[in-house]
């Protein structure tokens, strides 16, 4: 039953990314990508990762696509009558290519059925969020950091490039 339920998931989510790549529309694409992100929240239910799955469907869902969703909303995009890119036939064959190739590896990974290194007693004991935090913040401490310092220059760096520009006269009179 998972394997079936995965399957479903699986396809759907490869199906609604090449349409999130290929339609011409943007709510269309935002729709696809909607429909991606919520049964990639499917697959991480089929892997009992709850944190995982609200933290998807709560930030990536929730926030992020309703903020790109505002902002086309804003943007007034005035598109043609064609429903895909003109390039989509051009993306069809490599897809479907790198679609079968990336299922054969899959297949033949030598990574099926690998363990993790948590004791399962300790994950059905504490829950999977409190595993995924001590994993988190003893093992790949540095990295968190790391990331938590990118996302600070990249919120100074939008500050910066959303300050209104002085007009040149004002400058020059303060001169």
């Amino acid at each position: 039953m998972v394997g079936m339920f995965f399957t479903y998931f699986a396809f759907v989510s490869i199906a609604a990314g090449v349409l999130t790549v290929t339609l011409r529309h943007p709510v269309h694409c935002a729709l696809s990508l909607l429909v991606l992100l919520m049964h990639v929240s499917g697959l991480f239910i089929l892997l009992n990762a709850e944190f995982l799955w609200a933290v998807q469907v709560i930030v990536y869902v929730g926030a992020i696509l309703v903020l790109y969703l505002f902002v086309l909303m804003l943007m007034n995009l005035k598109t043609d009558e064609r429903y895909f890119h003109p390039s989509a036939l051009y993306i069809l064959g490599p897809a479907i290519l790198g679609t079968g190739y990336v299922l054969y590896l899959l297949l033949g990974s030598p990574f099926d059925g690998v363990k993790g290194d948590t004791p399962a007693a300790a994950v059905l004991q504490d829950g999977n969020t409190y595993a995924v935090g001590i994993k988190m913040f003893s093992d790949h401490l540095l990295q968190f950091e790391i990331v938590g310092i990118f996302l600070l220059g990249a919120i100074i760096g939008a500050i910066v490039l959303a300050k209104a520009p002085k007009p040149l006269e004002a400058e020059r009179e303060r001169l």
